[in-house]
């Protein structure tokens, strides 16, 4: 526990043709490795280096892929909001994505999970060029096993091209109406999404695709396409989101 005190950390990553990376700078609670990946390609993973983020932290993580370069970043573990201890404000946590023309990104973290008394709000901003490539994939889950969650908002915003293609927000959690109706999760304890964009889909769309009961592959103007998933616990929710990604080609 961070005894109260207030956690502010900013993590950099920047990576360049050739699976160089010029910038990986972690900072306080937030650690970056390079890890094995293919060659050509930088892997990176983001290790926490402390129990955050506490209700009242504020994190940040910036990752720039330069033209041409090609870059994949992991998690080593789940991310556990958990409360904080007289904190009024929620944590923070955003994240800035940047992929220049034909660079591609990979972002893979593990789950995050919101633990009963949290407040997280995590924002992710990512800007595309034309001829950019990206697979994201995000997983929320709502409370550890037998208990009720955190107050959890999540926001991911998406531009390509120099156009919106992508602007969404779910909240859940206490405060939050009508979160565990059937409109929005339904009952369901875990909630996540795969965005792929891709200049191939252009020439081919993805086909509308059904992935089971509670999850769907749908094709985005841009050139993207969207799984969305919601599932009862972490690992049923990761097989199809996973489902999802074979259906799309991505491997």
């Amino acid at each position: 526990m961070n005894g109260g005190a207030r956690v502010s950390a900013h993590a950099r990553v920047t990576a360049a043709p050739g699976g160089a990376l010029p910038v990986l700078r972690g900072e306080g609670a937030l650690a970056l490795r390079r890890t094995r990946g293919e060659p050509g390609r930088a892997q990176v993973t983001v290790v926490g280096a402390m129990s955050v983020p506490l209700t009242g932290d504020s994190l940040r993580l910036t990752a720039v892929v330069e033209p041409g370069a090609a870059l994949s970043v992991t998690s080593a573990a789940a991310t556990l909001a958990l409360p904080g201890q007289g904190a009024r404000e929620p944590a923070t946590y955003d994240t800035e994505l940047t992929v220049g023309e034909g660079g591609e990104l990979r972002w893979l973290p593990e789950p995050v999970i919101s633990v009963r008394g949290s407040a997280l709000r995590m924002t992710t901003r990512v800007t595309l060029a034309a001829t950019a490539r990206l697979v994201l994939r995000e997983q929320q889950v709502l409370g550890r096993a037998g208990e009720e969650p955190g107050s959890l908002t999540t926001r991911l915003v998406v531009a390509h091209g120099g156009r919106a293609l992508l602007d969404q927000e779910l909240a859940c959690g206490p405060g939050a109406p009508g979160w565990d109706g059937g409109a929005v999760i339904g009952g369901h304890r875990a909630v996540g999404q795969l965005l792929v964009v891709d200049p191939a889909l252009a020439e081919k769309p993805a086909e509308p695709l059904a992935l089971g009961a509670t999850a769907v592959l749908t094709p985005l103007v841009g050139p993207a396409a969207l799984v969305t998933a919601v599932a009862p616990d972490a690992l049923a929710l990761r097989g199809l989101l996973d489902r999802g990604a074979a259906a799309l080609g991505v491997v």
